[in-house]
């Protein structure tokens, strides 16, 4: 089982593993918020809210996943810095998922076919873009462009479907990144943060001392 987090857009927890009755792979238990300003506030009480839904403890887990973005900097950084605690905590690994996958894979899930465009926004009058063709023969979503910035007023056309998310599914960042190990396929992507933009605050290069 995977406890699930992501904060690049709202605020989403999950658990996702195996059903008890049938081992079918799903989402054990979600819950979340699409408020884009209050992910400190309420990331710990959706943890312990997940977990007791699913009733399971943390040490029953196998892992903890986190969406690591395209997202604005100071919300991702919350969902991404709990899930790292947390896997440190119960001393499970850490696996990395690109937020946007998640949401490709649960529009094709969904029964969207064909080419994809996921948006989602990045503050600052831009959207964060990425383009998809589908799944492949592991059921992963194929990204085939992005994720990337664009002007609100300048998002390149959708090839086919154009999506536009407000908030990203933990379970979907879960069962992703289940169906991933599975295949043998992690990791999906980098521990890294998706920020897309240069930090606003750079380091000094200090005073000069004359000697």
């Amino acid at each position: 089982m995977l406890l699930a987090i992501d904060t690049s857009t709202g605020t989403s927890v999950a658990v996702v593993g195996r059903d008890g009755a049938s081992g079918e792979l799903r989402c054990l238990a979600e819950t979340g918020t699409d408020d884009t300003m209050r992910h400190a506030e309420v990331i710990g009480g959706f943890i312990h809210e997940a977990l007791a839904v699913a009733g399971i403890s943390g040490s029953r887990l196998s892992g903890v996943t986190a969406g690591m973005g395209p997202g604005p900097f100071t919300g991702l950084r919350v969902g991404i810095a709990a899930a790292h605690a947390f896997a440190l905590g119960i001393d499970r690994p850490f696996v990395p998922v690109v937020s946007h996958d998640a949401i490709a894979w649960s529009r094709y899930r969904a029964g969207d076919t064909g080419p994809l465009q996921v948006v989602t926004d990045a503050r600052r009058r831009e959207f964060a873009v990425s383009e998809y063709d589908g799944l492949d023969d592991d059921g992963l979503p194929v990204r085939v462009l992005g994720p990337e910035l664009a002007p609100r007023d300048a998002v390149p056309e959708a090839r086919g479907i154009r999506f536009d998310a407000t908030i990203v599914s933990a379970g979907a960042v879960g069962m992703l990144a289940e169906l991933a190990f599975a295949a043998g396929r992690l990791p999906l992507a980098a521990d890294a943060p998706l920020y897309l933009r240069a930090p606003d605050v750079t380091p000094s290069p200090g005073k000069r001392v004359l000697q």
